[in-house]
């Protein structure tokens, strides 16, 4: 049966790939399809890959469909309104650790060494906050140099976007080709677009089977890690204490990123 819910669902993915700081594998683990996605990706190469695709091609097209379509909204809303804006995201990734704990039932299943894990995510994630970002202009002449770039970013970002905690955005941002790709997204520069595009499946499909190992074989340690990257996250998006005048909006905008959190769950949990 075709899950067409994944439309919607991949279009909240979509969106907060756009965001530097914002993962897309968050957005999974909210919706509570991360292990579901895991395994359809990796189905692919498996007799069920019929049965996969009717999983994945709604939430590729919803994902397509929210960054062609919302990349100058979120861009906007950065641009002109960057702490509410963050605050929400905040607020929803800080929303998403109660599920995280739980399944992971960290009261029985974690030891000292699982917690050392989470720690240890929090910091590798945590520390990209401290990072000079490498941005520049957009790219204008470009050579196959340049194409070897694209791809190599869109693999790399990919890799880490289908983790939870680590934003893909993010990624592009401190490679310097950000700015390059959401132009060439708003100006449907099909060949960006298809160069970064094959670099980001053949990511996704890479990390996705290092993925699929560790939660078979290593449950717990890969919860921890799962958990810390997260954690870390948390520090990458704070945007710092708001100033007076966007105070209010920005508590409003966190209490509804807690609020959109619950309500997801409460919907597509099982």
């Amino acid at each position: 049966m075709w899950e067409w819910r994944n439309i919607y669902r991949g279009m909240l993915m979509g969106a907060s790939d756009i965001v530097p700081g914002v993962s897309g594998g968050t957005i999974a683990v909210v919706l509570g399809i991360y292990d579901r996605l895991i395994e359809a990706i990796n189905g692919l190469f498996s007799k069920e890959w019929k049965e996969h695709l009717k999983f994945l091609i709604p939430l590729g097209l919803g994902v397509g469909t929210a960054i062609l379509l919302l990349a100058n909204l979120i861009n906007f809303l950065f641009d002109n309104y960057p702490e509410p804006t963050q605050y929400f995201f905040l607020g929803l990734i800080i929303g998403v650790l109660p599920y995280l704990t739980h399944k992971a039932d960290m009261k029985h299943n974690f030891h000292g060494k699982h917690y050392g894990i989470l720690i240890l995510g929090a910091i590798i994630v945590g520390s990209m906050a401290f990072f000079q970002t490498a941005e520049t202009d957009p790219i204008e002449n470009f050579s196959a140099s340049t194409y070897v770039l694209l791809f190599f970013s869109g693999f790399i970002a990919s890799s880490a976007m289908i983790l939870p905690g680590i934003s893909g955005s993010f990624i592009l941002y401190l490679i310097g080709i950000y700015s390059t790709v959401t132009t060439g997204i708003e100006e449907f520069n099909f060949t960006i677009i298809g160069v970064v595009g094959v670099g980001i499946v053949l990511g996704i499909i890479s990390m996705s089977k290092i993925v699929k190992y560790f939660l078979e074989n290593h449950t717990s340690g890969t919860f921890a890690l799962i958990i810390g990257l997260v954690i870390g996250s948390v520090f990458v998006v704070f945007p710092g204490i708001p100033e007076m005048q966007t105070l209010i909006v920005s508590v409003v905008t966190f209490l509804g990123g807690l609020l959109a959190a619950w309500l997801l769950g409460r919907v597509e949990y099982k």
